[in-house]
């Protein structure tokens, strides 16, 4: 199924003439291609009007997995992963460290691309929207309110992802704007309304079905998964709650006869052919025969010693780089099963299964034995830190994964739930749906998987502090309202771009420290607006601290 999906995303490209075009310029708001109809004189049949929906998707991918974007920010800024110093490199001009720091700046990676990647998205929607209603494309009746429908839900999708990063940005609806456009930046409370419009207007028109037609689109469900996602950061976004509203939105999912559910292993989610995995509400299909950026899902790369090669016989040699914070890894339960299958720990060996020795560093002849423990952000050996191993590394594998990556699974759908339950006053009906969750991770001490309402109304285990070879301090986690539900969230949700949401939603992005990190300024809850776009546009005003 993902082969054809990533067919289509082929397909699309050529179907819309150029869709690098459309992402390099989309928020250059004086671009001449911001309002000219690139696909208006082609005759479309029904594979046109899917590649042309899927190119829309495409940006996703782009936006969340390609080099210092979403993926990267979201959880090499959080307390759970880093990009230390290693000997091979990874300092780059102090780019990852910056984002470890909380000292980015205005000009950084992860504010360009997102900003730049998110805005590509939106540009894509208005387009196909604009070229349906105008008929400039031929879609029958009966297709075009759900087409239609289908863009406006994934055009506030990407509108999440603004609102979530930068809060005040311009809400652009149309294409077909006149030249040397320049539109008004939103409030952060009316990009939040605009969505949850969108969502709620043309839910209705969406497939109900799940199936191989609706995988990695918005059908029904995935509109209420977004729909829930909103309403959970609500009180972030506006400063009011929506608690209730989204219990509404999980339970139509819960309640629904599509067919998610949960897996009896968490691994199956993340195997490289996981589009079968019943847990899978949304993703974005990966196929890397079709899907040849060169950083289109490379997290492996980033992860693994170079020595690992000869693990997965894989066709290049990776990189070094990203690893778990080791506070974070001292949260886990030693007999939780997502501590040895989400991290690749230990000695490492070859594929022949002949112990891999370290080339790099003071290391050099040593045994290549990953172990808890960092120097730093600004130092660090072969050997140290767990690496990411939630998804599953084929053996044989390119510098591109084929794993599908699911943005929104039916985990998260029950403990969306369960955290609206606990923060409205029902912790042990929130505790009833987080053992529900916990059963498949404590197969061998069964007993453990169980949680109480007292339980969940417990600050966190993370033991907070600055932990390097320069500063220890303590300032532990026990502070923390609801943090023991925070750590549920961490456990289950590790390397799935959740973190940094998640701590801003328990107040502690900005207020705790570990490792290398200390706080650097409640203002970097949200990124500033690059500096590019507010020299192109004299509407933007900088978000406050920067």
């Amino acid at each position: 199924m993902k082969t054809l999906l990533n067919k289509i995303s082929a397909v699309g490209v050529t179907v819309v003439v150029s869709l690098s075009i459309l992402i390099s310029s989309c928020t250059d708001l004086k671009d001449k291609s911001y309002n000219t109809i690139i696909a208006s004189q082609f005759s479309a049949t029904d594979q046109d009007l899917a590649a042309l929906a899927g190119a829309a998707y495409v940006n996703w991918r782009i936006l969340l997995l390609q080099w210092n974007g979403v993926y990267r920010a979201d959880e090499t800024a959080g307390d759970e992963l880093l990009t230390p110093a290693r000997p091979n490199g990874w300092v780059d001009g102090g780019v990852y460290r910056r984002i470890h720091e909380h000292k980015w700046t205005t000009d950084d990676d992860i504010s360009v691309n997102t900003w730049s990647r998110t805005y590509a998205g939106i540009t894509n929607c208005n387009r196909i929207i604009y070229q349906v209603e105008q008929n400039l494309i031929p879609v029958n009746e009966a297709d075009k309110k759900s087409l239609i429908s289908e863009m406006k839900v994934l055009r506030a999708s990407y509108y999440w992802v603004l609102c979530n990063f930068f809060g005040n940005v311009p809400i652009v609806d149309k294409f077909d704007v006149p030249d040397g456009y320049l539109p008004a930046q939103n409030t952060r409370k009316q990009v939040y309304d605009f969505i949850v419009k969108e969502i709620t207007d043309n839910i209705g028109n969406l497939s109900d079905l799940h199936n191989t037609k609706t995988y990695g689109k918005f059908n029904k469900w995935a509109a209420y998964a977004l729909l829930a996602k909103v309403y959970l950061n609500a009180e972030v976004y506006t400063g009011t709650a929506a608690w209730d509203k989204c219990i509404q939105a999980c339970d139509a999912i819960i309640n629904s006869s599509a067919g998610y559910g949960l897996e009896d292993n968490q691994k199956s989610v993340f195997v490289t052919n996981n589009e079968n995995s019943k847990e899978i509400i949304f993703a974005l299909p990966l196929d890397s025969k079709y899907v040849t950026d060169w950083n289109a899902f490379d997290i492996h790369m980033q992860t693994l010693e170079p020595e690992n090669q000869a693990t997965y016989n894989l066709e290049s040699s990776p990189w070094g780089g990203v690893c778990a914070i080791p506070q974070f890894i001292n949260t886990f339960d030693p007999d939780d099963a997502r501590l040895k299958d989400n991290y690749i720990q230990g000695q490492q060996y070859s594929s022949k299964g002949d112990k891999l020795i370290c080339t790099l560093g003071s290391m050099v002849g040593k045994p290549l034995i990953y172990v808890n423990s960092l120097p730093g952000v600004d130092q660090s050996e072969e050997t140290d830190g767990f690496r990411l191993g939630k998804f599953e590394i084929a053996m044989g594998a390119t510098n591109r994964l084929s794993n599908d990556f699911p943005l929104f699974r039916y985990a998260d759908i029950l403990m969306m739930k369960a955290e609206c339950l606990l923060r409205t006053g029902h912790a042990d009906d929130a505790a009833t749906i987080v053992t529900q969750v916990r059963q498949r991770d404590f197969k061998s001490n069964p007993a453990k998987a169980v949680v109480t309402g007292a339980d969940l109304l417990k600050g966190s285990s993370y033991d907070y502090g600055l932990r390097n070879h320069i500063t220890t301090t303590t300032e532990g986690g026990s502070d923390i309202q609801y943090g023991r539900f925070l750590d549920e969230l961490g456990w289950e949700f590790c390397q799935e771009a959740h973190r940094r949401t998640d701590m801003i939603r328990f107040g502690m992005f900005t207020k705790k420290s570990w490792l290398s990190h200390s706080p650097n300024g409640d203002y970097r809850v949200l990124f500033p607006i690059p500096i590019g776009e507010i020299q192109k546009n004299a509407n933007l005003k900088q978000n406050s601290g920067y």
